[in-house]
């Protein structure tokens, strides 16, 4: 919701309140659902026990929750996940709260929808491990309690259990992932006491600096596009400051990974700061430990703004308001395999990870 009018005339009465250079928007209840995956209770149960299942990782040991907490801030607040046989990537796991607005998914927009993206990490050789597809599925399919669930979430196929059924159970999940009515949210949807005195000069700061050239829209992570159509923005925009060398913030190559077009390199997704201050450590490499510093590397590379210790405080003040409500989450019942397992034995030959 957009603020109105009378919110406008309440807060120019406010000695502390913003000059609104922005728009602000309350995150809406429901994310875009696609026409062809529309949301059902069993699909997400479905996907909800695909998500927690480790079961479709190479050892038994990894699930989607592992690298992506739901249980906390939808990511494992380490620099680098920790995949399988100790792998760890280059990159750090962004959060799945509201994951479902993002036009596009991962750090570089490689995927088009929670859908595609949802089948990347269980083949991956550095996170879950499983190889290919049909691997992973073989596995699914030995477990006999699946059959009834995925017939349940798409009752209107003849073989619903497929791999892009699973993908789209997992994507329905995951578009119940949403954090609405942070303080913020109450804030511009009439509250005017639900941000404190710093937390409303923080926010005229955060527009004011220009952070919301990026950090725009509900989500705050750029404007609504199509699905498919990533918003990218480089990183760093302003090269040359102490931060390159100290965080190393020119060593990936970012969505030029993907494309391999000169143009595209260190170009990022611009992530949401919704529940960020839940999040550390930041960036894409994860090697910025605090929210204060985060926001003294975003002003200086971004916006080539040197800010003052008082303005840190108020913004980081202010991004602590996005802290939204999160629903209850239960962890699911998996099916079971009665006397046998579906995950073979590792190799007694192989070497261990650490000799």
């Amino acid at each position: 919701m957009r603020l109105n009018n009378l919110v406008l005339l309440q807060c120019a009465l406010l000695s502390s309140a913003p000059a609104f250079a922005a728009t602000w928007e309350a995150l809406p209840e429901t994310p875009p659902i696609p026409a062809d995956n529309p949301q059902n209770e069993a699909k997400i149960l479905l996907g909800k026990t695909l998500f927690f299942d480790p079961r479709f990782s190479e050892h038994g040991t990894l699930s989607c929750n592992s690298c992506h907490n739901v249980m906390s801030g939808g990511d494992d607040n380490r620099p680098n996940s920790i995949g399988m046989h100790d792998a760890r990537g280059g990159r750090s796991s962004p959060t799945v709260w509201n994951a479902a607005f993002y036009s596009v998914q991962f750090w570089d927009g490689r995927a088009a929808t929670l859908e595609d993206q949802a089948k990347g990490p269980v083949v991956n050789p550095i996170e879950m491990g499983m190889g290919d597809l049909e691997t992973a599925m073989g596995r699914l399919k030995m477990i006999t309690g699946y059959q009834p669930m995925f017939a349940a979430a798409f009752p209107d196929e003849q073989d619903p259990l497929s791999e892009d059924n699973a993908a789209k159970a997992v994507a329905a999940f995951e578009r119940t992932l949403i954090t609405p009515n942070s303080s913020y949210d109450r804030y511009v949807n009439g509250d005017t006491s639900a941000l404190n005195e710093q937390q409303v000069r923080g926010m005229n700061t955060f527009s004011e600096l220009g952070c919301t050239s990026c950090h725009s829209g509900a989500n705050f992570s750029g404007p609504t596009l199509p699905m498919g159509t990533g918003f990218f923005m480089k990183f760093p925009t302003y090269p040359g400051s102490i931060y390159d060398a100290k965080y190393e913030l020119l060593k990936d190559n970012g969505r030029y990974e993907v494309t391999k077009a000169e143009q595209d390199k260190h170009l990022w997704r611009v992530p949401t700061l919704r529940n960020i201050a839940l999040t550390a450590p930041y960036f894409n490499h994860g090697r910025v430990p605090t929210l204060d510093e985060a926001v003294r590397v975003m002003a200086k590379t971004q916006l080539n703004q040197d800010v003052t210790d008082a303005q840190v405080a108020d913004i980081v003040a202010f991004l602590n308001g996005l802290t939204g409500e999160f629903p209850e989450m239960t962890m699911p019942r998996l099916p079971g395999t009665p006397n046998m397992s579906v995950i073979p034995p590792v190799d007694p030959h192989l070497k261990a990870p650490h000799g």
